[in-house]
Order: C-alpha cells, then structure tokens, then sequence
C-alpha cells in the first residue's frame, strides 16, 4: 500500500501506524488462509447444521452506526410460556472458521484487538472474515455463538442458556433508526445504511421498544447496585476524501446506544457466570477501585468548584455522585477530572470483578471480531458445553484458553495491546485536531470557542474546549497589559482592571500557536 508524505494531513495515519508498530496488511499464509476458508464456506452444504440451533425464522436484527461496516452482534427478543422475557444476543461464531494454532489464530493474537483510527480501520482478522463470512448482513444465514438471557418482571436474570446456531438477520438498523422508534419519530430515510432499504413493520417496531425498556431496567439495576453513570462525552472527526478534517461531531450516548450496550454486558456477565461459577479459568474483564490518594486530589479538583462528591470510595455514593452532576454546566470538564481519578480496565486471568460496571463476574465474550480474549472465551465456553454433553465428564478440566499461551500470558498481552490500540487513535485524533487548529492561524479565520478554566498557574490557566476536545494554556501576557496576580490559597489570577480567573470559569478564546512536536496549544482571550 502506498505510503503517503509525512508532512501532510494524508501522511498522519501513516506516522501513526510507524510509530506505534501497528500492523496494516496481513502476511501472504494468513490472506491465504482466509481465502481458502471462504472458499470452502461457499462450497458446503447450507443445510448441513449438525449440532446448531436454527434460528432463522425468528426476528434477529443488527444495530450499529451508519458506517458500520461488519456487524458481530445481533438480537432478539421473546416471551416464554410463562410470560417472561427471553433475551437473545447472538454473537458471529469467529471460532468455527478461525482454526486454534493456525496462521490466521497467530496473526490474530499478535494484533489482539482491531484498531479505529479516524481514518481507517486496522481489522483482527482478514476482510474475507471481518466483513463477510462473521458479519451478520441481513437476508444472509450466518453462524453465530447465541446467549439466551430470561428475566423475571423485575430485570433479574432466572435462567441463562447458550448454543452454537444459525441466524439470519432480518434487519440492519442504525442507531438513528432505533432512537427514531424509541422516541417516536419520523425516521429519516438519509440515516439508512448505503445501498440498503428500509422497512419497519409492528413487529420489529414492538421488538426494539421491549429491549430498550428491558435495557433501561438492567441499567437502573446496574446503578442501583453501584455501577458508574460515567458517559464521557467523545467527539468525532469528519474527514474529507484527502484525509483533511472537515468538522467535529459529538458522539452521543442516547437510548438507542444503551439499549446495545447494556444487552453486551448482561451477555458477558452471564458467559463469565457460568464459567466461573463452575470452576472454568478465563480471561477476565478487570476493573479495580480507584486509589485513595486519587479520591483525595478528586476532592481537592471538585473544592475550588463547591462541588462535594461525600464518601465517593463508596461505589454507590461514586455512582450517585456522577450521575447528580449530569445536568452541571461544567459536566464535559467534571467527567475527565473523574475519570482521571479512575483506574483502567484490563484484563487478568484472576477473577477479581468489574468495579465500575458492579459485577462480581465479567469477561469480554461480545466482539471476537475485533477482540482476541472474546475469540478465546468462545472457545472455552464451546468446550464446556461439549464437556456438559459428555457423561461423567467435568466440563471444566476439557476447557482451556489455548495450546500455546497461558490465560496470564493472554491477558498481559491482550491488555497491552489494547492500551497500544487506545493511545494510537487518541494520537492520531489529536493530529487530526492540531490540523484545523493550524488551518484557522493559517488562513487567518480564527474561531471563537468556548474554553473552561481547569487550573490556574501563576503563568497562566489551562483550559479544555470542550466542543473539539483539546486542552491548552493561555499565558498571563495576553490575559492583562498589567501585571497579574497568582493566589495560592484559592489558586486563582487576578489582575487590576481586566478582572479575575479561576477553575470553572468559562472565557472566549482563539488559537495563538500549535505545536506539534511538543503537543501543546497556546489560546488568547477572543478580542
């Protein structure tokens, strides 16, 4: 693939991908590989489903952004014969074709997780997978890894079961579309995905407003019980053909984006459940509790403001806390302050709990696509429910993660991977914003924005803009002509005639200077 100059808004992804070592094209044996298991997926009998659940008649649909360009999950929804609700969330069963030890399982496990970049995507596996044979289209049967979830009246999970089957789905939504149905809206037709049609009939209107009211249950339970209501807001970078950014658009976390959300984490938490509740190792999904000496600076940071959090190293006094300060002016600011404060997710080969999400179990079991421990807990579960079949046999000691790496290993591993994958897209987004920054000197059309005061130093005060998500200084010389004064004990400028400022205060500033070796902005008040 041609490598385009470094000094231009085409080059960044390029810059990118060196820097971090990331993997753009695939070795010859494993694009081979993958060709060969495509081939021979067309060639077999579609009605050979030995051992599979056929679940082709039912209604299954997909949900995913418009530009979504492989679906791996997919979900139903229905009433048993005692009236309750059955949860179906069907996973693109990736083991069946990515063979344990082969060359396409290696190069997957090096890669560990697909990165999304703002320009491209840099899949786990080859596109003849990632965007065909595991992609969920609608109108096409697909092979998938099904987790049925039923729930009393009250959102408790009662039974939890999982089959290897068959789907096919009847409908590709975005997420536009199910907030559409949700809120009772007209549905614009310029939401629908490319090339597709659009159609809603009663029953998928009936079956999307069941599982967005069961998620928002599921998610008042997940809060009741202490999990964290942290949506940090997130912009997204639009690009032009040339690579060149265009604009910046806010990344919403509405219903429709709920509903996917909490039916992933309740079929995860079930999946963890079952394995380890029966004595099966795997990879889990590792949150732990904030520090306390990082609570401590979050009470020094929230003072300066009047914002008192109360006993936060209490999960449900943290959860309460967060979600009191969702309608704060200041809320952009408050959730990265808090955030700031809190540990990583990783992944660990011990069982020790989500904190953030309350759960005493959990695992990434939702995306094997793009996730080499989802692809992992496929199979163990895979085995154990084999070993389940198997009279007198013990489920668990026929499970294992893999012939050629430790469950320690595996979660080392994938989590830096991971946390290489999250610092590249951050990287190249910040690039992408640094460009238009750069654009605005250039073409001398500055804009003004909206900064927040974040802290103050005796040369000046940091501020975020939260519309593009940057952070930068603006020095004391162009906050006065006169001298300005630093107040230690409420860490506050001031300066005689201009005024003063402090941490919370919102000023209109311009871009004065991008650097992009150092990473640093430089604002000026807006005249």
């Amino acid at each position: 693939m041609p490598v385009a100059p470094a000094d231009t808004p085409a080059g960044d992804t390029d810059a990118v991908i060196a820097h971090y070592g990331l993997r753009r094209a695939f070795p010859r044996q494993v694009l081979a590989e993958a060709r060969a298991i495509a081939a021979r997926a067309r060639a077999e009998d579609p009605e050979n489903l030995e051992g599979r659940l056929d679940l082709r008649k039912k209604f299954i649909f997909t949900c995913d952004p418009v530009a979504a360009r492989d679906y791996d999950d997919a979900l139903s929804l229905e009433k048993d014969r005692l009236g309750r609700r059955v949860l179906g969330v069907h996973i693109a069963d990736v083991s069946h074709y990515v063979a344990e030890g082969g060359a396409m399982d290696r190069e997957a496990y090096k890669r560990s997780t697909s990165v999304y970049l703002a320009t491209c995507v840099l899949p786990m596996l080859p596109p003849e997978l990632s965007n065909d044979l595991c992609s969920l289209k609608p109108g096409e049967d697909r092979l998938a890894f099904s987790v049925f979830l039923t729930f009393n009246r009250d959102g408790e999970v009662v039974k939890r079961a999982f089959a290897k089957s068959v789907i096919n789905s009847k409908a590709r939504f975005t997420y536009e579309q199910v907030m559409a149905v949700i809120g009772a809206k007209k549905i614009s037709h310029a939401k629908t995905a490319p090339g597709e049609a659009f159609a809603l009939d009663r029953k998928a209107v009936k079956t999307i407003k069941a599982i967005s009211e069961l998620a928002q249950q599921l998610r008042e339970r997940r809060f009741a019980a202490g999990a964290l209501d942290l949506d940090i807001p997130e912009n997204e970078v639009v690009l032009n053909d040339e690579g060149e950014m265009s604009g910046i658009v806010a990344r919403v976390c509405d219903e429709s984006h709920q509903m996917i959300e909490e039916c992933m984490v309740a079929a995860n938490e079930a999946v963890a459940t079952e394995l380890r509740a029966n004595g099966v190792p795997i990879v889990s999904r590792f949150h732990d509790s904030p520090d306390p000496e990082k609570i401590q600076l979050l009470r020094e940071e929230l003072r300066p403001l009047g914002i008192k959090c109360g006993n936060i190293a209490n999960p449900k006094v943290f959860s309460q806390f967060l979600r009191s300060i969702k309608t704060h002016p200041l809320y952009p600011v408050l959730a990265v302050m808090v955030l700031r404060s809190m540990k990583r997710a990783v992944y660990d080969a011990r069982n020790t709990g989500h904190w953030g999400l309350a759960k005493k179990y959990y695992a990434h079991f939702t995306s094997p696509i793009r996730r080499y421990p989802d692809l992992s807990l496929h199979r163990l579960l895979f085995a154990y429910l084999e070993g389940k079949r198997v009279k007198g046999a013990k489920p668990a000691s026929l499970c294992r993660a893999s012939a050629r790496h430790s469950l320690e290993e595996l979660a080392r591993h994938a989590t830096e991977r991971e946390e290489l994958a999250a610092e590249a897209e951050r990287s190249l987004l910040e690039i992408k914003k640094y460009r238009i920054l750069e654009e605005e000197l250039v073409s001398h059309m500055p804009v003004v924005y909206d900064a927040v005061v974040v802290r103050c130093e005796r040369f000046g005060c940091f501020v975020d803009i939260p519309v593009i998500g940057v952070s930068g200084l603006v020095h004391v010389s162009s906050l006065s002509g006169r001298f300005v004064r630093y107040n230690e004990y409420d860490h506050t400028l001031s300066a005689p005639g201009a005024g003063s400022w402090k941490i919370g205060d919102v000023i209109k500033v311009v871009v004065s200077s991008v650097d992009y070796a150092q990473r640093r902005l430089l604002f000026v008040p807006a005249p």
